[in-house]
């Protein structure tokens, strides 16, 4: 890793801001999962919060939630950001030959710290792709290396995927994992079972690192339309014709008993729905922000945790969320104690989020960027 000292400002010349909020504000709802604040919502007797809560969990099979948009918002991010990344260490004088290889020990450097993750949380050698980091190893190269390909080429190769992956779940021949959508009885579950050496290994499929690879190559096409010259109206309306096109097949797909949407196994359907709704907020967010000239300003609180999105990201998958509760739940308990156990739980909750917050905005400030 390295420190990048170059300043940065809320807009920065040249630069696409609503990427940069896009990407933190990912980030930031992640973090708010790791203090466990969605869960203690979802607890609730009243109506509007316990939904909320539910909405911010994942959907436990065949169905859509919103919290199941967040990975592959993040994916499709990582996707949009790659030709501003190219077209940079261009201008700086860096060689193809150069940033390829940087692109492929980036690769290798997710791959290493999402089955580092792994392995600090199990005590012992995990080979996973479940996480975001493990998965992005994939996804990012591939989509790095076909970046110049014909928009064409990208969207055939990303459907030929998708169609590759629902075919082999479907015909799978083993018994007792021939069964293409139903939990623990699939083509996920036995290859999982197969690379962790266990009867029965997570619900959540390794093999999600192939269909999901359409999240990142397809945030690649967009990150090359934003970077066009075509007039900002026309971008908007081919994002918009984009995404509700991927919105239609996903929900299609499961709405006529083709291929239901399930997160877990990140069938296509899903990786249509969720990459239809990533596509429109990022169209959202670049007509409001770039376009429009509003929500600058409050852009800032999310741009700066997307900055450095690795940093926080390991911070807390290694239990630094729960380092800060340690620290914050006496003082929650102390000064709230006369609103009851909930409401300790939930200012705590919001006190590490808020201290998660403040260390990228100190680092934000500072002009330190953690990256890869």
């Amino acid at each position: 890793m390295d420190a990048n000292t170059q300043p940065i400002s809320p807009v920065i010349p040249g630069r696409v801001t609503s990427i940069d909020f896009f990407r933190g504000f990912t980030m930031f709802l992640l973090a708010g999962e790791a203090t466990e604040l969605y869960s203690h919502l979802e607890q609730s007797h009243v109506g509007i919060i316990h939904f909320l809560g539910l909405e911010l969990s994942h959907h436990e099979w065949h169905g859509l939630h919103f919290w199941d948009l967040i990975q592959p918002f993040f994916m499709f991010i990582v996707g949009v950001a790659i030709p501003f990344a190219v077209a940079n260490r261009l201008k700086k004088g860096d060689s193809i030959r150069t940033i390829n290889r940087h692109a492929i020990k980036r690769s290798f450097l997710l791959l290493f710290l999402g089955w580092a993750l792994y392995f600090t949380d199990a005590g012992k050698l995990v080979f996973q792709f479940q996480n975001v980091l493990a998965q992005l190893s994939v996804t990012y190269l591939v989509a790095f290396l076909i970046r110049n390909k014909s928009y064409k080429f990208q969207i055939i190769f990303t459907l030929v995927i998708l169609l590759l992956i629902d075919l082999a779940y479907r015909f799978f021949p083993v018994d007792g994992f021939n069964h293409p959508w139903v939990n623990f009885e699939n083509l996920g579950a036995w290859f999982n079972n197969k690379i962790e050496g266990v009867d029965k290994a997570s619900e959540w499929a390794t093999l999600n690192f192939v269909s999901t690879t359409a999240h990142t190559v397809w945030g690649v096409l967009c990150g090359k339309l934003l970077m066009s010259d075509k007039p900002a109206n026309k971008k908007i309306q081919i994002l918009l014709i984009a995404g509700v096109s991927a919105l239609l097949i996903g929900f299609s797909l499961d709405g006529l008993n083709i291929t239901p949407i399930i997160k877990k196994i990140a069938t296509s359907s899903f990786v249509f729905a969720s990459g239809g709704w990533a596509i429109l907020v990022l169209c959202f967010c670049y007509w409001l922000i770039d376009v429009k000239k509003k929500f600058i300003s409050g852009s800032r609180m999310f741009i700066v945790v997307g900055m450095n999105s690795i940093f926080i990201y390991l911070f807390f998958s290694i239990g630094g969320a729960g380092f800060l509760h340690r620290i914050i739940d006496p003082f929650s308990s102390l000064i709230f104690s006369w609103g009851g156990e909930y409401m300790v739980e939930i200012i705590t909750s919001l006190g590490i989020w808020a201290a998660m917050w403040y260390m990228c905005y100190w680092l934000y400030k500072n002009k330190v960027f953690v990256k890869i």
